[in-house]
């Protein structure tokens, strides 16, 4: 099992409105064949399947999805968040009312499998470097409304999370240094603008650009796009400056490459390609106990 003790799941006073504004979106006026078919007091079992290899994610989630819709609903989980699983396995039984197993079970399984999916692509490139110092770490390339899923996915995966969103820090990319006119010029001005605790990134893709973000007191410094070669002259620039300057590494970083990425020393290297491109887990839903036939009593 991978060290998931970084994954913090969001308290559920956040949590609870993407839940529940996600189950409008599926029930809308009504889960009309479950409202249909089942009497509201029927309960029954259901096992949680899957159908090929990964590290699990969201089963808390799932839980309380569930648990919105029946406060009743007991969710048992076999095994913890950032489990391997083999195919054929059953990692949640759930018992509860009828209704909520079936009119919950979408919802429930597009986020496990989605968020599932990220932890076990994660996993991977988290694998290539984990005997050397660097850490992977995320990026804000992410679903719009799942952002703060899609990065505890990414921590059960064994990644870090970089910024959550652009009030976390402050990271000067190519575009801030066009508009500002430089590097300096972006640094000066930022840094007497905001709050103390915050530290300054710069998006570097040059060593002449490298050289003057440290003449001028940034924090961390990306290398951005870099060959191997040059990533290493500026990894070296920089640790003979100062070993208070952390050092990330970024641009299309593959599973291919993310080892002589890491090898070059950086402290940590971010991509996107965990979470953007990654594939859903296959799980399903198979009901262990059916309703009893009315017609036959």
């Amino acid at each position: 099992m991978l060290n998931t003790s970084s994954a913090v799941l969001p308290p559920p006073i956040v949590l609870d409105p993407l839940l529940q504004s996600w189950l409008q979106e599926d029930i809308g006026r009504g889960d009309r064949t479950t409202q249909a078919l089942i009497p509201s007091a029927e309960t029954g079992t259901a096992q949680w399947i899957v159908k090929e290899p990964g590290i699990v994610a969201g089963l808390p989630i799932a839980a309380r999805v569930f648990r919105l819709l029946d406060p009743n609903i007991q969710f048992e989980s076999r095994g913890t968040e950032g489990q391997r699983c083999n195919r054929g396995e059953t990692i949640a039984t759930i018992t509860g009312s009828f209704a909520a197993l079936l009119t919950g079970e979408r919802v429930a399984l597009n986020l496990t499998m989605r968020l599932s999916g990220i932890a076990t692509a994660t996993s991977r490139y988290v694998d290539k470097i984990a005997d050397l110092s660097a850490q992977l770490v995320d990026t804000r390339k992410t679903t719009p409304g799942l952002r703060i899923l899609e990065k505890y996915a990414a921590q059960v995966g064994g990644a870090r999370n970089h910024r959550m969103g652009l009030d976390d820090g402050v990271m000067i990319k190519d575009n801030h240094i066009a508009a500002a006119g430089g590097i300096r010029q972006a640094i000066e001005q930022i840094r007497t603008r905001i709050p103390y605790p915050l530290t300054i990134e710069v998006e570097t893709e040059t060593l002449a650009q490298v050289e003057e973000a440290l003449q001028h007191g940034a924090d961390i410094i990306m290398l951005d796009n870099m060959p191997p070669d040059q990533m290493r002259q500026a990894v070296q620039k920089i640790r003979s400056t100062s070993n208070r300057i952390k050092i990330e590494a970024s641009g299309n970083v593959t599973l291919e490459t993310i080892r002589s990425v890491a090898e070059t020393g950086v402290d940590f290297i971010s991509s996107s390609a965990p979470i953007t491109r990654s594939t859903w887990l296959d799980i399903s839903m198979r009901l262990k106990q059916g309703i009893p036939d009315s017609s036959q009593a």
